[in-house]
């Protein structure tokens, strides 16, 4: 019965993936809900949020998260999440926060993304070293990401 549930939710989630994709964000809630429902994953409470965040519901899309963070500490992504809606919100302290829990996950799917939103963050506050060093970190872990190659060079630019 337990493995039915499990395929059944992961076929919600893919669905409810797509229709986000889509841009169809109230149906792709509604199938992360129905995913959550017969099998709560961190990843279904992760983008879940994520969709409330392309909603600017900032505050459902980091309580989701936090449901994600208790259900798999180790997984990463949510800990970014957080930490980028609240730079979007400009509490760039407060996602510093979150960001440096992210760095410490052992599962992630984009482990340059947490140093990409430091930097990020550190921008906001006017502390260009540091987000200098957080843009290389993430160039360390992936040199070809172009976001965080771009951010790097828009810094170089502003500190000439």
């Amino acid at each position: 019965m337990e493995d039915i549930a499990k395929k059944q939710a992961k076929i919600l989630f893919d669905r409810a993936y797509q229709q986000q994709r889509r841009g169809n964000l109230s149906e792709a809630i509604t199938l992360y809900r129905q995913s959550i429902e017969l099998q709560p994953l961190a990843e279904a409470h992760t983008f879940l949020g994520w969709t409330y965040s392309m909603l600017d519901r900032y505050e459902e899309a980091i309580e989701q998260c936090k449901l994600a963070i208790e259900l798999d500490p180790e997984y990463g992504n949510p800990y970014n999440d957080i930490g980028s809606y609240l730079i979007t919100q400009g509490r760039p302290e407060e996602a510093i926060e979150w960001l440096e829990k992210a760095t410490h996950a052992t599962r992630y799917d984009s482990p340059e993304f947490p140093f990409i939103n430091m930097g990020k963050a550190f921008e906001q506050q006017g502390r260009f070293r540091s987000a200098m060093q957080a843009y290389d970190k993430a160039l360390l872990i992936n040199p070809l990401d172009r976001a965080a190659y771009g951010h790097r060079q828009l810094l170089v630019g502003r500190m000439n």
